[in-house]
């Protein structure tokens, strides 16, 4: 495999290399940018993780990052990424080493001057994305073997987060906008029904992954069958959720700014009328 050439060390544990085809690139590894200088040939044998940020921008955030964040921290998220990467066993979005690093040097520095960290969608994460909140457990749980400070549990909630942005190539600013938009329907369905849901219940796990897949097939544009005769019937038997249910799609559609089909109205009031009897 072709070497790199040193083009801008940023610290001893990281470097910005030209490669003749993958052109700029991030070298991470124990020590590679001890005395190196500009133009000098490195093999790809001495990193640890190399990956490439395409995008100019983000080139400049990570090199402004590195210089803001304390050496050693760099080193121990070079670990956490490569345990969320063999974890999913799958490619990450490049994007999470600027993300996660900068979220989580500014989580601890807040932590550390006694700042509140609450998540008020910790809850619906959980139960929206269950593999990445258990690899965000881990992650939490390296940070606190490695240097020593235990983050509190709304801050797993913001790791998954996290960890689902770089598996499913969305912006963390849209997969939180999902995550709030969720907390919302659900408090707009207690108040219509009246009911506290319980969060570890069956129903409430169906309800909050209903309302994951129906968001993404909004999103996605993909259209779902119109049962019309389920439709009528549940219209007549169940007038109440069949209106929240169009309420919620309103909801959908603001938040969202695209068109929530009919179907969805169908399939949403089959789950409130599961939550009203199991609430009677």
């Amino acid at each position: 495999m072709d070497s790199y050439k040193v083009k801008k060390v940023l610290n001893n544990n990281v470097l910005i290399a030209t490669h003749s085809s993958l052109q700029e690139v991030v070298l991470i590894g124990k020590g590679i940018g001890f005395g190196k200088k500009l133009g000098e040939e490195i093999s790809p044998e001495k990193a640890e993780k190399i990956f490439v940020l395409k995008n100019q921008k983000e080139q400049e955030q990570y090199k402004m990052l590195i210089s803001q964040v304390d050496e050693d921290f760099i080193e121990v998220m070079n670990d956490v990424i490569l345990h969320i990467k063999n974890r999913v066993q799958g490619q990450l979005n490049e994007h999470i080493h600027i993300a996660l690093t900068d979220h989580l040097s500014f989580a601890i520095k807040r932590m550390e001057q006694g700042l509140d960290l609450s998540n008020p969608f910790l809850i619906e994460t959980k139960t929206l994305y269950p593999t990445e909140y258990e690899i965000a457990e881990e992650v939490v749980h390296i940070l606190h073997t490695k240097i020593g400070v235990m983050l509190p549990e709304g801050e797993i909630g913001f790791i998954a987060l996290h960890i689902h942005s770089a598996i499913s190539n969305r912006t963390i600013s849209e997969v939180n906008q999902h995550s709030q938009l969720i907390a919302k329907i659900i408090a707009l369905i207690e108040k219509s029904l009246d009911v506290s849901l319980d969060r570890d219940s069956i129903n409430f796990l169906r309800l909050i992954r209903h309302l994951r897949y129906t968001i993404e097939r909004v999103k996605s544009g993909e259209i779902i069958e119109e049962p019309e005769s389920l439709k009528k019937v549940l219209k007549q038997e169940y007038p109440l959720c069949y209106n929240l249910s169009w309420k919620v799609i309103k909801v959908m559609q603001q938040a969202l700014k695209v068109k929530v089909y009919d179907a969805e109205a169908v399939y949403l009031t089959m789950h409130l009328q599961r939550i009203v009897t199991k609430n009677k």
